[in-house]
């Protein structure tokens, strides 16, 4: 597909450059991880979960939420109040609720809200001792539904098995507000080798921690486990337990070239990811610069020729990372277009010399395709020498989304 003169999305937009979401993208995603226990032997994973944290992975919660709502089992959310706004949605569309459960922390009256609405805790840490009397206090109709975070080995949230024993002893106090439905845990190391004996050793941790959990608590039925996100999804079968959590695979990207490698022995097969997200800007100005002319702040880039430029009103304010300066291409009619001089904070420069005859306005792409060519966030990110993620996520937020097919 090649972009045409004029750009794309109609009407005037607030910004002259917005992001597009492919819906047919997302459900294939859904799909390739709805197909993993078939490709390893085994029967369909219980749940299928999105984690929408970080706007959805710089996506756009608002936009991606009502494509991926019917799609999956249950959503992970980072603050209550994007939970709470989930369910706000389920109601004003009349939906059935998902499973929703909130990951990041959560204060004592914010438990009091979830529990009202239904939607999930982490339990990580001792802090929740405090949210137990005030749960009481709420003559709430119905308890808290929580999920224990086990540390594991990731030494950040959670419980350590020595730990579980000791300070988890309030839930038990508390039957009344806090029903256990739950337990997780996270990876520490899964994306960035092949060899997966400290994962190993994490799902032992968890196991032992899941049964230790139960027989202190005796829950009413057994606890939904889940401790895979989207590497583990992909290359440690035994991690899938009861429910998947997948956050950057979702979006079509794959977790590291490693996870790719260890996919592919474990899978035979490749699942084929596609990315959901396209970013888009129509010029500001295009024209000639004589031969010699310097180009943006500092002088770093010089004219050999004579050159025609395009200028482009986004940059490291709207997410374009400022280290890709001079690295970095945009693809405009299909060509690759190399990035003249410094990203500017609103502003970028690009010579579209050999991409246009004339100087009518151009649209870029800044990521994803255009006819045969294409620019990946791994692409951006190797030359913003970071990770894809941090490119997605740090796409603005008034960045105009739009959704295509």
């Amino acid at each position: 597909m090649n972009v045409e003169h004029g750009g794309r999305g109609g009407g005037s937009p607030a910004h002259a450059s917005w992001l597009e979401l492919s819906a047919s993208a997302l459900r294939h995603n859904v799909e390739a991880f709805r197909a993993l226990e078939a490709a390893t032997g085994g029967s369909s994973p219980r749940m299928l979960g999105a984690v929408l944290k970080g706007n959805a992975y710089g996506h756009g919660l608002q936009e991606l939420l009502p494509l991926v709502h019917p799609l999956v089992d249950v959503l992970y959310l980072i603050t209550p109040q994007d939970g709470l706004a989930v369910r706000a949605f389920e109601r004003e569309r009349g939906l059935s609720p998902r499973q929703v459960l909130v990951i990041g922390a959560i204060a004592p009256d914010e438990a009091v809200a979830l529990a009202r609405e239904g939607v999930d805790a982490v339990v990580a840490d001792l802090s929740w001792k405090e949210a137990g009397p005030v749960l009481r206090a709420a003559r709430l109709e119905r308890p808290l539904r929580v999920h224990v975070h086990i540390d594991t080995g990731l030494g950040r949230e959670g419980f350590t098995l020595e730990q579980l024993p000791r300070d988890t002893g309030f839930l038990s106090e508390h039957r009344e507000v806090f029903e256990l439905v739950g337990a997780l845990s996270h990876f520490s190391n899964t994306e960035d080798v092949t060899e997966q004996g400290y994962a190993l050793a994490q799902l032992e941790a968890f196991e032992t921690g899941v049964s230790r959990l139960v027989e202190q608590l005796s829950p009413a039925r057994a606890p939904q486990r889940h401790i895979a996100a989207s590497a583990a999804s992909l290359v440690l079968p035994r991690a899938r337990y009861d429910a998947l959590r997948v956050g950057i695979s979702l979006y079509g990207l794959w977790p590291s070239p490693e996870t790719r490698l260890s996919a592919r022995l474990v899978l035979g097969e490749l699942p084929t990811l596609k990315p959901v997200l396209a970013w888009r800007c129509r010029s500001q100005v295009v024209k000639w610069l004589p031969s010699g002319s310097y180009v943006g702040y500092g002088c770093t880039y010089r004219c050999s020729e004579p050159t025609r430029i395009a200028v482009l009103p986004v940059g490291y304010f709207d997410g374009y990372p400022r280290l890709v300066s001079g690295k970095a291409h945009v693809l405009v009619n299909g060509r690759r277009c190399p990035v003249l001089g410094r990203v500017m904070m609103n502003h970028l420069i690009a010579d579209v010399t050999r991409a246009t005859a004339d100087e009518r306005p151009v649209t870029a792409t800044l990521l994803g395709h255009d006819g045969d060519e294409a620019v990946s966030a791994e692409a951006l990110a190797g030359w913003a020498q970071t990770i894809h993620y941090e490119v997605v996520t740090r796409l603005g937020a008034h960045l105009r989304r739009v959704v295509v097919d």
